[in-house]
């Protein structure tokens, strides 16, 4: 039987690639709108929504407040005619057609699936996430997908995790683990839920000296010798293979 029985996953950043998935609908609403040539509007862009979603995570703005203000701001500082909500909602639509799902991740997933209890934990807008999962194929592996926006907290609130346990129906959190490339979000909201804790540093950077996480894993692959056993690992790629659960 696996170390861990449910694993709990972030999206973006530890299964679908966020960053490609944005540029690629941030120019495209920007060209939509005919702001794209603005000089560096991209680039403030990215600053104000960096900060307002460390706001979000430090508790200090809803995340329905965040998705508008961040076009608000943009468009005062360029003096730019528009309605934010309206940009911000064809924004999301862009990304909602965005599924840019990491390599081999279909393949960690099927094999995990068949020694955990799989669930995604995530920041984000509900139809988005859900649509986007649902175009990358990745829902199939997953007993819940819970949402902040729809679940009405964020990571790293308790809130959100003990949602999740409770709809899932899982007590022990000692065979639970987290996994996410956020050390403020996934990590630290793990923490605070009590729960174990994989840092996914797919971008190799520096480890700090006082790490948080459990685990620290650079590659998908990486996950499955954390949470399987040896005749587990055994197993894998097998077709005729019959896990435990």
């Amino acid at each position: 039987m696996a170390y861990y029985h449910c694993l709990l996953f972030d999206v973006d950043g530890t299964l679908l690639d966020f960053n490609a998935a944005e540029q690629a609908a941030l120019a495209q609403v920007l060209a939509y709108y005919g702001f794209d040539e603005k000089p560096g509007i991209t680039e403030r862009y990215h600053e104000i929504n960096n900060a307002l979603w460390a706001k979000l995570e430090r508790g200090e703005i809803k995340q329905d407040k965040l998705v508008v203000q961040r076009f608000e701001t943009l468009l005062r500082e360029f003096s730019l005619e528009a309605d934010a909500a309206e940009v911000n909602d064809r924004y999301l639509s862009f990304l909602a057609g965005r599924a840019d799902v990491y390599e081999g991740a279909h393949e960690i997933l099927e094999e995990l699936a068949e020694v955990a209890t799989l669930a995604v934990v995530t920041n984000g807008v509900e139809r988005v996430q859900r649509n986007r999962m649902a175009q990358a194929g990745l829902e199939k592996y997953f007993d819940g997908v819970f949402v902040s926006s729809k679940v009405g907290a964020s990571k790293p609130s308790r809130k959100i995790f003990e949602a999740a346990l409770k709809s899932l129906g899982v007590e022990n959190r000692a065979k639970v683990l987290m996994i996410g490339d956020s050390l403020k979000a996934d990590i630290l909201g793990a923490k605070n839920a009590g729960l174990a804790s994989c840092w996914c540093n797919f971008q190799h950077q520096p480890v700090p000296e006082d790490m948080p996480a459990t685990h620290v894993i650079e590659h998908l692959d990486e996950l499955m010798r954390i949470v399987m056993e040896p005749e587990e690992l055994e197993n894998v790629g097998n077709p005729d293979k019959r896990h435990k659960v």
